[in-house]
This record gives structure tokens, sequence and C-alpha cells, in this order.
């Protein structure tokens, strides 16, 4: 696998079914799903995609990550003979590389049309923003499979939407579509499908105008308070905001802030 820590354009030759492309001047990566038409995610690729997140989460020229496909599918799902192959120990791995993108320091965008099923709708929960068009269904079908979603997929769905809405869900193997995701709160925006990539570049350079710093600090604190009791969550809340006082780019923030421009953060 190629080091995704240095500047590339284009990195695909031992990825399966996906590929990197990182733009330097844009501070931006993009892992892109590829293997069409419903771009199957297999065993091996569930965890070269923890590998290429970790990678990215170390890469200094990169602030932002976009998880996209090809085509007119985001993914319909995993590889359902890998799962019959698979080894207990490999299978007991899956949900740690599937949330590979809630762990990664950095802001992740899901951007799906199309299907969203299975470990493609589990990878894209575990990214912080999720942009959708009328044409996007998420699903978690693996009740006609006879099993239940081993990646994630029911716990972070319920913490979102709810015991009620995620044992629709889940129990009836429902598909719910982007405007719906949108309502519910399980999507961040919804977009005619012919804006989504220009959704997804707005997207992308509002996050790179905010400090690094401040980001990554704004999403470990809500990533780890998510269960905590409020007192904790807001104790812990004012501890990161005690540290962020003494950076340079709180400093740089205020400074930009009185004189009127545009602040230069760089992550310190």
């Amino acid at each position: 696998m190629s080091d995704l820590r240095h500047p590339a354009h284009t990195l695909a030759s031992a990825l399966d079914g996906y590929r990197v492309e990182i733009d330097p001047a844009r501070q931006r990566a993009d892992i892109v799903l590829c293997r069409p038409p419903f771009n199957v995610i297999s065993m091996t690729q569930r965890e070269q995609l923890r590998i290429t997140f970790e990678a990215l989460d170390a890469n200094e020229d990169v602030r932002v990550i976009v998880l996209r496909a090809e085509g007119e599918h985001f993914s319909s799902g995993g590889n359902i003979n890998g799962f019959l192959q698979a080894t207990p120990e490999h299978v007991s791995r899956l949900a740690w590389n599937v949330a590979a993108p809630a762990r990664c320091g950095k802001p992740v965008i899901a951007a799906a049309r199309g299907y969203c099923f299975g470990v493609g709708f589990e990878l894209s929960l575990a990214c912080d923003f999720r942009l959708v068009t009328p044409t996007t269904l998420y699903a978690l079908p693996e009740q006609k499979l006879g099993q239940i979603p081993g990646s994630g997929g029911s716990a972070r769905l319920q913490k979102m939407v709810g015991i009620t809405r995620t044992k629709d869900i889940v129990m009836r193997s429902r598909r719910i579509p982007g405007p719906k995701a949108v309502d519910w709160g399980v999507a961040t925006e919804g977009v005619p499908d012919r804006e989504l990539e220009a959704a997804t570049d707005a997207l992308v350079d509002e996050l790179r105008g905010f400090s690094p710093l401040a980001q990554r600090t704004a999403k470990k604190l809500l990533n780890d308070t998510e269960d905590s009791p409020l007192s904790v969550a807001i104790e812990l809340e004012g501890h990161c905001y005690s540290r962020l006082r003494s950076s340079d780019d709180f400093r740089e923030g205020v400074e930009a802030f009185h004189g009127k421009r545009k602040p230069n953060f760089v992550g310190t």
C-alpha cells in the first residue's frame, strides 16, 4: 500500500475497490469507491480503508477527507461471500475498521447518491458530515440475510434517531430516502443530485477556513462526551476551551476579528 502520509495526486495500485486522490493545494483527500456498478465493499477493503484513514490523519498536507463513490450508487454493501469465508478473528475487527472515520482527527465528509446500504451506510454514519440527494437510499438490510448490522450501524443510528425509528429501519430492513434522512437528522444536508459535487466542494472549503486545532478538539470532545452526563460534558468542554485559549490559532482568530480580516490558522 502506498504511503499516504506524503502528498500525491492519485493512489490506487494496491487498493482493493477504491482509490485515493490528494490535492495538497486544497488540503483535501478523496477516498473514492470505484468498483462499479454497486461498489461492493470487500473484507480486505475494510481493513485497507482503516489504514488509509490513519495515514491521511497523519498527513500534514490534508485538512479535510471526503468519502465518495464513482457512478450512480455509493455502495450496495459488503461482499456476502466474504462473510462466509472470513475467520471469527477477522470478523471481530470489522467494527473497528469501519469506525476509522470517527477516530480520525480531521473532518470527514461522506457524499452519497443512490444505494448506500449495509457497510456503506455504516461507513457513512462514522463520518462527521453526510451529504445526500433525492436519489440517495440509506438501508441496513442485514435482516434479509438472517443477520444484524455488525459494524456499528444500529448503534450509531439509535443515537441519532432513537430506538423506535431504529427498530423500524433495522428490523424491517427499511430504505430511508435522502430527504427523509435529512428530516430525521441522519444526513447533514440534502442537495439536488447534479449539485452533490459542488456542495461537497463548498463544504470542504468552508471547513478548511477554521482552525485545524479547534476542529480536532471539537470533534474529539463531541465524540467523547456523546454518552456522558451533562455535568461531565460541560466540565470536559471547559477544559478543552481553557487549553485552546493558549493556542496560536486562538490568538490569530482574536487578532483577525479585531483587525476585520480573514484569519490565517496554522493548527498550533
